[in-house]
């Protein structure tokens, strides 16, 4: 059904557009029945249905309706999977048409700053590529169905400490490379019904009033074109939001907002263009889901199938000890087994907050374990939601492994210690449970630590235990999950989507997260996560990219399309390939990772960053090639003088790796970029500089033979001195040093800059 928007907006009056402009309730979107405007219903997620048919709070208090309850990001963006993300996507979308939701509010891709952030669980990774290819995937899936996303939060928003009012300083390039780009990846390939802005100021200015950030970047870059909505209770000032580009105010201001907003648009400082602009940009995704309604059911049983297999793609298999075909894991059924901690009975799949959804059931490792005939002991050794030592519990869980073959312990984070609303104090387990897992290792050398976690946790006993297996909050199926891994019945194929260090104080964000309450610095610029680590060369408890398999992989044969690449046009590509053979015994699937390493020296940059990756199902002995397009973007870093992506001429290294420490295989490729950034000589102009640049580097050497001269080359520390004195010489020195007139180095300025 073809629709007149324009003609619609049209006939409303300024009081109507106001209206549309704001939320009726917490959930519901205005109506004007004169009209046809349906109210429709937007609802939280991403990882579930979270619609609430009563008393709304946004927060969780109240009970949702009963619904599946799916891995959370920390666990998906892990599964480096497209295709299941997709899947995913779709089957939140049909449960939002049987449901009459025309907006589901997610994914979430605000980059893991700290591993302290309360809402990490809800977050895909710390690498942007990787977090805007999964999110992109997601909201295709969901869209498919003619339901809409909310892609946020728009943007920087990495803590929850003061989340509502810090403001979060970030220079541009670091805004660019890191902060924006998983939202820019997933606009430009998926564009996302609408966008939801955050709570905190971005360099001064609320989010919710950031023209720059809502119009310049978001739709005049990227090409948004859909609606932004305004996380709840986001706005500050409601005229200066719309003017900014903030189109949709939620949930209801009861009335005061509507008002400011209407006086604005009477007294001429907010334009009725603009007011037009933003109900026609709300009402076209209005009519896009009511004109598109379907009578849909979804079964809830075959949706949490569906859960568990995501789960199972996703899970990570962290440590074991051994070959891949003869570790600790896969454990055997006649092999003794015993459960312990809390979680084996009572696990822990989800985080608090407004994305905490209402599962109709949970299936735990034990309930999954007794369905398969398997006889294992359990002892509950610590309890699934506080702190406490235990004597008894703690002698009992000892007891119980040394009577076993293999002890599995299933820990965690409690809820209390990750959620929306506050950050994390520390990145370690409770206490109890580290206590109880070094205790059972001393008892028992066949020990398998199972994780039910947001967000890293540090690992004391690491050396003491085999195995270590990463649920992550891996949905309301996860115990179903973690035993078909546990017995091989499903191969781990998982890779961390972020770093695990060995200690808080590792993490670049240390000395400036959270902040003092007011402002948070972003001083670590761009060596975020992996980019940080690896440019230290610091040691990891696990690395990015990192998961292991009950399977081995060989790679070999990187083709690179060609050597050298030409960017005449910038849309010119690059093709890689790389043959991955499966060696071990059983079926399993690799993630292969391609990095991209700048040896230009044009800039300071990580040492190298994710910039493809593809994941490959194979068969024993069987082999497959994994298949990368690298763009001119995949080697260019953001050159703020230039306001643009800008690569060096020169080369770069392409490498090929099971994770961001776990290379194998390397090329180096020849760039020639035809964009150059903006460059202007003045007296303060360098010899480095003049000489780096193509454009300026004859006339800098035919000079540098004229006035330096080529006398005998200094030695030891004369020819380090000599060398910086050289490279660091300004024109200037030509007039105070070398004693040149100073209308000729006017002249020698301008000889440069007619070359630029």
């Amino acid at each position: 059904m073809e629709r007149d928007i324009k003609a619609l907006v049209k006939q409303l009056t300024i009081e109507e557009k106001v209206g549309l402009c704001g939320g009726e309730d917490w959930w519901r979107l205005r109506a004007v029945e004169r009209l046809g405007v349906p109210s429709v219903m937007v609802s939280d997620g991403p990882h579930g249905l979270r619609k609430q048919n009563d008393k709304a709070d946004h927060l969780g208090v109240n009970d949702s309706i009963k619904a599946v309850c799916f891995p959370s990001a920390c666990a998906t963006a892990s599964s480096f999977d497209e295709e299941l993300l997709y899947k995913l996507g779709e089957a939140l979308g049909e449960e939002c048409q049987a449901e009459n939701v025309s907006v589901i509010l997610g994914p979430a891709i605000n980059i893991k700053r700290s591993p302290l952030c309360g809402r990490n669980f809800e977050y895909m990774s710390e690498d942007p590529f990787l977090a805007g290819k999964s999110a992109a995937a997601f909201i295709k899936g969901v869209q498919s169905k003619n339901v809409g996303t909310s892609l946020k939060h728009f943007a920087v928003n990495n803590q929850e400490f003061f989340r509502t009012t810090v403001d979060s300083v970030v220079d541009e390039r670091t805004l660019r490379e890191i902060y924006l780009a998983a939202f820019e990846i997933a606009v430009k390939e998926a564009q996302p019904w609408t966008v939801m802005c955050s709570y905190n100021k971005l360099n001064g200015i609320h989010a919710s009033e950031h023209q720059w950030l809502l119009t310049k970047v978001l739709r005049d870059e990227w090409g948004f074109k859909g609606y932004v909505v305004s996380d709840w209770f986001a706005v500050s000032d409601r005229p200066a939001a719309l003017n900014a580009g903030l189109d949709l105010e939620m949930p209801y201001s009861g009335g005061h907002n509507d008002e400011a907003l209407l006086e604005a648009v009477k007294d001429g400082r907010v334009s009725e263009a603009a007011l037009d602009a933003a109900v026609e940009r709300i009402l076209t995704k209005v009519f896009e889901y009511a004109d598109n309604r379907i009578k849909a059911e979804f079964n809830l049983d075959a949706h949490h199938a569906i859960a568990a297999e995501i789960e199972k793609e996703s899970a990570v298999l962290l440590k074991n000890e051994g070959s891949p075909d003869n570790g600790l894991l896969p454990l055997k059924k006649d092999q003794k087994i015993v459960f312990i901690g809390a979680y084996a009975a009572k696990p822990r799949f989800q985080g608090g907050g407004s994305s905490h959804i209402n599962a109709y059931k949970v299936t735990s490792a034990l309930e999954a374990v007794k369905a398969r005939g398997v006889d294992v002991a359990y002892v509950e050794g610590f309890p699934a939601d506080k702190d406490v030592d235990d004597p008894s519990a703690l002698k009992a869980a000892v007891e119980a492994a040394k009577q076993a073959d293999v002890a599995v312990v299933f820990a965690g984070l409690p809820d209390a210690f990750e959620s929306e609303g506050y950050d994390r104090d520390h990145m370690r387990l409770p206490d109890c449970q580290n206590t109880v897992i070094a205790a059972v290792a001393e008892a028992q050398p066949n020990v398998v630590v199972v994780l039910h976690n947001g967000s890293p946790v540090e690992a004391p006993w690491i050396g003491g235990v085999k195995s270590v297996l990463e649920l992550y909050l891996g949905g309301q199926a996860v115990g179903e999950a973690a035993v078909a891994l546990l017995f091989g019945e499903a191969n781990p194929s998982g890779k961390l989507a972020e770093t695990f260090p060995l200690r808080l104080e590792d993490n670049p964000s240390y000395e400036n997260f959270p902040g003092d309450g007011k402002t948070a610095q972003y001083r670590e610029g761009v060596f975020v996560g992996y980019r940080y680590y690896d440019y230290r060369k610091m040691d990891a408890l696990f690395p990015f990219g990192h998961g292991l398999s009950y399977t081995s992989f060989k790679y070999g044969n990187l083709k690179v399309e060609k050597s050298a690449v030409d960017f005449i046009t910038g849309g010119e590509t690059l093709k890689v390939t790389v043959d991955i053979t499966n060696t071990g015994k059983v079926a399993g699937k690799e993630t292969v990772q391609l990095y991209v390493e700048d040896k230009t020296g044009a800039a300071i940059r990580p040492i190298r960053e994710l910039k493809g990756f593809d994941k490959v199902s194979l068969a024993p002995s069987e082999t497959k090639q994994a298949v990368f397009t690298l763009d001119k973007r995949s080697f260019s870093w953001y050159n703020v003088e230039l306001g643009d992506w800008y690569c060096e001429t020169g080369d770069y290294k392409i490498v090929i790796g099971a994770s961001s420490r776990d290379l194998r295989l390397s090329a180096t490729v020849k760039v020639t970029s035809h964009v150059n950034p903006p460059f202007h000589v003045d007296w303060n102009t360098t010899i480095d500089a003049l000489l780096k640049d193509p454009r300026t580097r004859g006339l800098t050497l035919e000079l540098s033979d004229k006035r330096f001269g080529n006398g005998p080359a200094p030695e030891g520390i004369a020819s380090k001195w000599a060398e910086r004195g050289y490279l660091e010489a300004t024109m200037r020195n030509l007039y105070m040093v070398m004693g040149v007139p100073y209308e000729e180095v006017e002249k020698i300025i301008e000889a440069f800059n007619k070359l630029l």
